[in-house]
């Protein structure tokens, strides 16, 4: 399975955030979404979820369980 990543590095912001998170696209989702909110100041809603999923990136790493 091919793990996925959100980068913020890849989104300008005005605290110039440096996060980058990996792993299966559920928890990745669901840690950034979570991170808008609380860092960013996001309403962690399904639309924000939905945005977030279609900006994931695979990853370049791939690691067997």
């Amino acid at each position: 399975m091919t793990r996925k990543t959100a980068d913020c590095r890849r989104y300008p912001s005005e605290m110039n955030c440096t996060l980058t998170l990996t792993g299966e696209e559920d928890e990745v989702v669901r840690a950034a979404s979570e991170h808008a909110a609380s860092v960013h100041g996001h309403e962690d809603t399904p639309e924000l979820r939905e945005q977030i999923r279609g900006m994931l990136e695979d990853a370049d790493e791939k690691v067997s369980a």
